[in-house]
């Protein structure tokens, strides 16, 4: 599978997913797209899903209009998506082209400054 990492995602998350072929963002020089001129880009670059932490994005897109499946995940940040690997992983086996799936990853929370 080819897939896309958003400007949000960390790229540690490329190591993470071996078995596919994984670019970001930045690397296909897409940075500071807006989210529809970026899935109609990865789209016709023949990406099949997008990964990204933008938990709005299903409301400001035409998702299946572009043909990706499209994965969110409730957090960007290594620490917490670290752990979350197996579902992340699950999740993509099950997105279809046009799909919107969600990974809930917990969040980062703050409490007295320090991350929890």
């Amino acid at each position: 599978m080819k897939i896309l990492l958003d400007e949000n995602i960390p790229h540690k998350l490329r190591a993470r997913l071996p078995q596919h072929e994984v670019a970001t963002v930045s690397f296909c020089g897409w940075s500071g797209l807006k989210n529809g001129e970026l899935m109609k880009a990865a789209a016709a670059a023949g990406f099949d899903m997008f990964i990204t932490g933008d938990q709005e994005l299903e409301y400001q897109q035409n998702l299946e209009g572009h043909g990706l499946a499209v994965l969110v995940l409730s957090a960007h940040h290594w620490p917490i998506i670290k752990n979350h690997i197996p579902e992340i992983v699950t999740a993509m086996e099950r997105a279809d082209r046009g799909s919107l799936l969600r990974v809930n990853c917990g969040t980062f929370a703050r409490q007295k400054g320090r991350p929890r």
